[in-house]
């Protein structure tokens, strides 16, 4: 794959519904382009469209992963058995003290003690199991994003072009990539379409707290709400520091006053990104 592939693919993962004339015009690219890609993609097995139910909403409130060990020799024919289960979401045949591991769901405790007590108790080979509650998902096979190859990439958004310009310098001496913005609006844009690594923000742009609105906007969109925001600002040394909500929460990782040095920007970069 090429990075125009990984970015399809990356839109693809926050919207499966989207067109191919919304991907290509958030890419620059053209629709058939986008066409032909995802036929491709799809077609070298890359890539499924599907739909993932949220076990939650459908009265599946008993979420497991159930550990087994099991007689070597059985261990596939015992895998595909509880695969061909409807309780039963995924099953892995792993390395370690134990052979099989299965996600299973159920709507209740007692659904489950059946499933454990009879259903899988029925199966011969099975030498061992262990079963644990999942009380919160963090993060799941959908949330996670293809990562992207090469070095990190960061979107500065400040309509100062020097700043702008003394930015990309310093960075793409430190080895990062670097893409620009003007104000919120086409910050927003680019992050949909980049999926930037990192956001340095300005607040005073096209308005006096465009960045401050942009941050929140950003926090409600799909794939950049965990994205960081590193805010580089003059607001809180101008007249208008007054108007920058000091008391509440501002939606960034990090907050720096202008003018700031290329060993304070760097410390503070290497420090958020994971």
């Amino acid at each position: 794959m090429d990075e125009l592939d990984r970015r399809i693919i990356a839109f693809l993962q926050l919207d499966g519904r989207a067109s191919n004339v919304e991907i290509a015009r958030a890419l620059g690219v053209a629709e058939a382009t986008v066409r032909k890609r995802i036929e491709r993609l799809l077609a070298e097995g890359v890539i499924r469209i599907v739909a993932i139910p949220s076990v939650d909403k459908l009265g599946l409130e008993v979420e497991t992963v159930i550990l087994l060990k099991v007689e070597p020799a059985q261990a596939l024919r015992i895998g595909e058995q509880l695969a061909a289960m409807k309780e039963v979401r995924a099953v892995r045949y792993t390395t370690g003290e134990y052979d099989l591991i299965v996600e299973a769901v159920f709507p209740s405790n007692e659904d489950l003690l059946h499933f454990l007590t009879n259903r899988l108790a029925s199966i011969p080979g099975i030498r061992a199991t262990a079963t644990s509650y999942v009380l919160k998902s963090i993060k799941q096979h959908c949330d996670w994003i293809l990562p992207r190859e090469g070095p990190p990439l960061i979107l500065v958004v400040d309509d100062d072009p020097d700043f702008v310009e003394f930015t990309r310098m310093v960075l793409e001496k430190a080895g990062y990539r670097v893409i620009a913005a003007a104000n919120g609006e086409q910050g927003l844009q680019a992050m949909r379409q980049e999926q930037p690594d990192l956001v340095i923000l300005d607040v005073m742009m096209s308005g006096i707290l465009d960045g401050l609105n942009a941050s929140m906007r950003m926090r409600t969109v799909q794939g950049l709400e965990k994205t960081p925001i590193l805010m580089v600002s003059s607001i809180t040394s101008s007249d208008y520091a007054a108007m920058f909500p000091t008391d509440e929460y501002v939606p960034v990782e990090s907050f720096l006053s202008k003018p700031v040095s290329p060993e304070q920007l760097l410390s503070e970069i290497q420090r958020l990104l994971p």
